[in-house]
């Protein structure tokens, strides 16, 4: 994420942002599943953490955790975690080579151009592990652009985005579908994809 407008907003509401998360991994499926793919102690990348809720999480179970998100102010809440290893990155600057187990990438790449977005899963792809795994989670819909916020969008169908994932070399392996209430007070239609490398 690049976009000047989006990091902005996630600086000036992390709090918020914070606030709205804060319990939504703790009970969720996805991640459950995500922990339970990745060998015990395993090397994790959260992209685009966000205040690191989820990267709490992961670290809780045992697992050694990297997060990144583009927004400073998102990378301090993300720091704050124990056990979390949180820096200020854009997805333009994931250029590890097999050096994850797994990584989560949820509601963030959504923040990505629709022209990069291949890209990005191919960088994620090159991060992996062989038969690591990636967990992603999309708002579904059609185009592009900022929402009520400025915040810049894009939205995917449940087969493109599969598409896009085999196209980078992913083998999609489950779903989840879903719908909630993001910071700009919307209620948005989801999907989450479990695939690995």
């Amino acid at each position: 994420m690049s976009d000047p407008d989006t990091i902005s907003v996630y600086d000036e509401q992390a709090q918020q942002y914070a606030e709205l998360t804060d319990d939504s991994n703790k009970a969720d499926r996805g991640m459950t599943d995500f922990i339970a793919a990745v060998p015990e102690g395993g090397m994790v990348l959260d992209l685009g953490c966000g205040p690191g809720a989820s990267a709490l999480v992961m670290a809780q179970a045992g697992l050694k955790v990297e997060a990144t998100d583009a927004s400073a102010e998102m990378v301090k809440l993300a720091s704050a975690n124990h056990g979390v290893t949180a820096r200020q990155a854009e997805f333009t600057d994931l250029n590890e080579v097999e050096a994850y187990d797994g990584v989560w990438a949820n509601f963030s790449l959504l923040h990505a151009t629709r022209a990069a977005f291949p890209n990005h899963l191919v960088a994620i792809h090159k991060a992996l592990k062989p038969h690591g795994v990636l967990f992603i989670a999309m708002k579904l819909g059609q185009g592009e652009g900022p929402d009520r916020l400025g915040r810049y969008y894009s939205y995917y169908s449940e087969d493109e985005l599969k598409t896009y994932l085999q196209e980078a070399g992913f083998t999609v392996t489950g779903q989840w579908h879903g719908s909630g209430t993001g910071l700009d007070g919307s209620v948005s239609d989801w999907i989450r994809l479990a695939a690995h490398a």
